[in-house]
């Protein structure tokens, strides 16, 4: 597969390419810098799994797609957003309202403040079936309602519920019916199982990756969990600070003897059943303030390997093959060994 962030080739199979995306938060007071020169791809039919702890910039990267950051206070400073070939932030609003919930769709983290509670299930996805297909017939929508909740597993005897009448894992469900009623090329999904237990967590994965695969979906799955990008997604885009620090296909993230700290950090955290141990290894710190971001590479406060270009130069990206870093370490002439972490 090829590289999901490199945007030197271009090639008709790219459904979603961003590029040099920046977007900050102003207030009053302070400026937030939220994403900082973002440089995203997906292919047609794939998946990228968007990887970072709370407060990378990963749902501001998901909303900026699909313009939907707050109007007062979030700002696309600069950057590109190209959805089948067209550039979103050319377009106004009305042109942004034909593409949401129809062409690009998003599950959010908490299904319930994604579900009108005075609504049954049945008016809330037909709302979406007949705001983008205004000539259809009663009866045409009811039988998409019926044929999309037995998509997702539940029976469409109950689409004349309400939100509070179902579980957390079938709150979802309807959700994930909802982003799906208008079968969008994409969909992004924003940590679609953090608010679950683990055994509905897989029953839902498990749903979402047998919907992508029927329905040739590209998606976005946002998430802090490797064990799920492990699952679902091809290629991986790890986030920090606002940064993709280093992205490729899943081979090269999870096969691959070439990483970022910040990832070496992310997989040391996670316990593994093989090899016993006394206690996990956590990443040392917090991640930085996004009002006051290091001057050069936003991971070297937290990082072992760190040397006096970081603290002093923000990397530029290493590009090799489909695996791309951004970090001293892997640049020789800047100070590092060619060899990085391996």
């Amino acid at each position: 597969m090829e590289q999901i962030v490199n945007t030197q080739s271009e090639g008709n199979d790219v459904l979603l390419d961003i590029k040099n995306l920046t977007v900050i938060y102003k207030t009053d007071l302070e400026i937030v810098e939220a994403v900082n020169d973002v440089d995203l791809r997906i292919k047609k039919g794939s998946t990228l799994g968007l990887v970072g702890e709370t407060g990378a910039g990963k749902t501001t990267t998901a909303l900026s797609i699909l313009r939907l950051l707050p109007q007062l206070t979030g700002q696309i400073k600069h950057g590109e957003i190209f959805f089948d070939g067209k550039n979103l932030l050319d377009h106004d609003v009305r042109f942004m309202q034909t593409l949401r919930g129809n062409r690009i769709s998003m599950v959010f983290q908490d299904p319930m403040t994604s579900l009108n509670p005075v609504l049954t299930v049945r008016e809330q996805i037909a709302e979406a079936i007949r705001l983008h297909n205004e000539n259809i017939l009663k009866e045409d929508v009811q039988r998409r309602v019926d044929e999309t909740l037995a998509m997702v597993g539940i029976l469409p005897q109950r689409k004349n519920e309400y939100p509070h009448q179902f579980s957390g894992g079938m709150k979802q469900r309807v959700v994930i019916a909802m982003a799906l009623c208008c079968e969008p090329e994409l969909l992004i999904a924003d940590e679609p199982t953090t608010a679950l237990d683990v055994t509905i967590q897989a029953q839902v994965l498990s749903m979402i990756r047998d919907l992508r695969n029927r329905l040739g979906t590209s998606m976005l799955m946002i998430t802090h969990d490797l064990g799920i990008v492990a699952k679902i997604c091809d290629d991986v885009a790890v986030m920090y600070a606002g940064q993709i620090i280093e992205a490729g296909t899943k081979r090269d993230i999870f096969l691959g003897n070439q990483h970022h700290p910040y990832t070496m950090g992310l997989f040391g955290s996670i316990p593994n059943i093989d090899s016993p141990v006394d206690r996990l290894k956590p990443i040392p710190g917090l991640m930085p303030d996004p009002i006051k971001l290091p001057k050069g590479c936003v991971f070297a406060p937290r990082c072992e390997h760190c040397l006096d270009i970081c603290r002093t130069h923000r990397p530029e990206k290493t590009v090799n093959g489909t695996h791309l870093l951004r970090c001293h370490l892997f640049a020789p002439h800047e100070g590092g060994n060619g060899n990085g972490t391996e």
